[in-house]
Formats: C-alpha cells, structure tokens, sequence
C-alpha cells in the first residue's frame, strides 16, 4: 500500500548495539517505501539550531542594498542571495527569496573544470549587517555534515553494505549546500487568497506517494526532515528511492514561511559509468529483491517525470558537469554573465523539448492525437 504518513526515526537507537538492529530495519522500510522520514536526537544543540533559525528569518529583514552586495550573480559559484521569483524549478518560476550557502573552499585552479567553480568561497553578508551570522551557519554546517556522513553509513548498513561502503563517492573535505529560504504568503505575492506553488510552523512541504496523492510532512519539534536524494538513488541503483515533494506557499495573511535545507555532497567528479557498475553489483540481491517487491506492489515507484540529475547523458559525463547545467538552469540570470555557451544549449534543448511535446499532443483533423515523427 502506498505510504500515508511520514515515519519517525531516533538516530539514538542506531548508538546503542542494543537497539541498532531495530533502527537499521526501520531505517530500511524508509528508504524503501517512502523516501523521506524524520529524525530526532540528532546530536545538534537546540540552541544552536534555535540561533540558525533566528538568524536566517532576520537574514531577510536587511536592507535590500545590504542584500544585493552578495547577490549571487557576482560570482560563478551560485552562492549567495537570490531576489524573489529569480530561480526557476521544474520550468517554473520559484516564488522564494533565498540565500545560498556551502561548505567553503579556496578557489579552483585556473584550468580546472568549469564545475570545480561551484567549490567555491561563500558571499557572507557583513558581520554589521548580520552580526554572529557567519559563526553560527559555519559552525551548524559543519555539524550537520559530520552528522550527514554518519547517517550515510547507517543507509549503508541498513541495505546490508559495508559502513564505509559510500566513502568513494564523497571527497575527503567534502562540499555541503545549505539554502535559508523565504516562501512569502499569498497576499504578499498578490494572489489573493489562494493556493499556492512549491515552499516555522506552517503546512507547507508535500510528499507524494505512488498512488500520486499528496502527504504532508508538517515540521515536528526536535526533529529534522531527512529527504533520500537523487544522489543516494543513483548510487543504490534505485533501492533508496528519491520521493517526488513539493513546498506549497502560505494562505494569504498566514505570513511567510522559511526554511533551512542542507543538502550533502556527492563528489562531483563521479563519473557515471562508475555510478551505474559500481552501485548495482554492491548491493545484495536479497535486498534488491525486496525493493522489487516493493515497486511491483506500487508501494515507492517513481510517478512523474521531474529531471533526475544523476543520470548519464551526452551532454555530462560526469555528476559536475550534470550539477553545473541544472545550476544554469535554475538560475538564468547567473548563467547568462558566467556560463552563456552552456545556458545557450539548455535553453536549445528546452525549445526542443517543447516544440516536441507539443507537435506529439497536436490534435490532428480527426481529433485524433498525432504520433511523433522518428528519424
């Protein structure tokens, strides 16, 4: 049956030899069936979580000249701030105004692949402007990655790999991304009263099952929301599954809602010959075999078609490269100063695309759709 709640998971149970077993096993249902999960005693002081929250909502309350000096189109890594409605998701327009931040490196060597751009030093808004600001986020993402990596080998451990299984895939300083979004209202975006579009305590982030309804994920106190992503499907060649979701803005006069995703690493210069024959033979066909079972009873398999960025094509050869373009992607106006050959080609293919899709739903004189031509 498809999931209809969200499960919870101590990550205190996974300390104890006691009790890990049952923490792997419940941990392996997520992974499976639903793709999300919360997790509480996560080792992270709730002060320290309390003062990121505090400063990341008054973040937004700086003047806007304050704001634009880190805007991120000064810089060709995609750190920094983002006005509202700039990025663009699924083809859409994101109504969010954000600030992103990642774990800093020193700038890449000249020479060095485009990609290597996105390791990069991060745009930090004035300690005057935001004092503690950088401390506090300094010191929660490196927290948050050394729980990301330990948290990574109990995935391994619960699909019956070995704890340092996923180590390869992850460089030794390893790159984190951490985003403080601002979803405003309806009434602020001047539609009224009514629904919203994807993204504190408000009914927001939606996660769809494969019956395609929509589950909410509401926040629950002293826990984090812990999504299995693209990049953990790809590596367990879909056993993990990497659930569709969606952020809903806020009824007008609900007020804005904010939120804090960190987003581990993967080495960006996988190669994707090495994540398609590597990954397949290292899980036990035991387990594969479960997740089988799992998709043929319609209990995890992907409903939709949103872009999987761990996927090889002609056009990326590596996760770099892949992660590079969806950068441009999302955020034209950083691809047209820093990156105009590879936003020229996407914005091509996305013509393509369309001209494609549209000719192939083209009604014909009949009514009848027409088939698509094929060379």
């Amino acid at each position: 049956m498809p999931f209809t709640s969200i499960p919870v998971l101590d990550l205190g149970l996974a300390r104890d030899p006691a009790t890990k077993p049952e923490f792997l096993r419940q941990l392996r249902h997520a992974l499976m069936e639903v793709g999300f999960l919360y997790l509480k005693n996560v080792g992270i002081p709730a002060d320290l979580i309390q003062d990121v929250v505090e400063k990341g909502k008054a973040f937004f309350d700086m003047p806007v000249e304050e704001k634009l000096k880190i805007e991120m189109k000064n810089a060709p890594s995609f750190l920094g701030y983002s006005r509202l409605s700039t990025e663009i998701t699924a083809g859409q327009v994101d109504h969010r105004e954000q600030m992103d931040l990642c774990t800093e490196h020193p700038l890449p060597e000249p020479g060095s692949p485009l990609y290597r751009n996105l390791l990069a030093p991060n745009q930090w808004p004035s300690e005057a402007s935001a004092p503690g600001f950088r401390r506090t986020y300094t010191d929660y993402m490196r927290r948050m990655g050394d729980m990301s990596i330990y948290f990574t080998s109990l995935i391994a451990e619960a699909i019956q790999l070995p704890r340092d299984a996923f180590d390869r895939y992850f460089d030794e300083d390893q790159h984190h991304k951490l985003k403080i979004v601002k979803y405003p209202d309806m009434e602020e975006l001047g539609h009224g009263s009514g629904g919203g579009q994807g993204a504190t305590p408000h009914r927001g982030l939606q996660v769809q099952n494969v019956a395609g309804e929509w589950i909410d994920c509401l926040p629950l106190d002293g826990t984090l929301v812990v999504a299995i992503g693209q990049g953990m499907e790809a590596l367990t060649q879909g056993v993990c599954v990497s659930t569709t979701h969606r952020v809903l803005s806020p009824r007008a006069g609900e007020g804005a809602r904010f939120s804090i995703p960190f987003f581990q690493g993967v080495k960006l210069d996988a190669d994707f010959d090495n994540l398609e024959t590597v990954g397949v033979g290292a899980v036990p066909d035991e387990v594969r075999a479960q997740r089988r079972t799992v998709v043929e009873r319609g209990g995890g398999a992907r409903v939709d078609d949103v872009e999987f960025t761990f996927r090889k094509g002609a056009v990326a050869r590596t996760l770099g490269e892949a992660t590079l373009r969806n950068r441009v992607k999302s955020h034209p106006d950083v691809g047209e100063r820093w990156y105009p050959e590879i936003l020229r080609a996407v914005r091509e293919e996305q013509a393509k695309a369309r001209s494609e899709k549209t000719y192939e739903s083209a009604p014909s004189s009949t009514g009848r759709p027409q088939p698509a031509v094929q060379a």
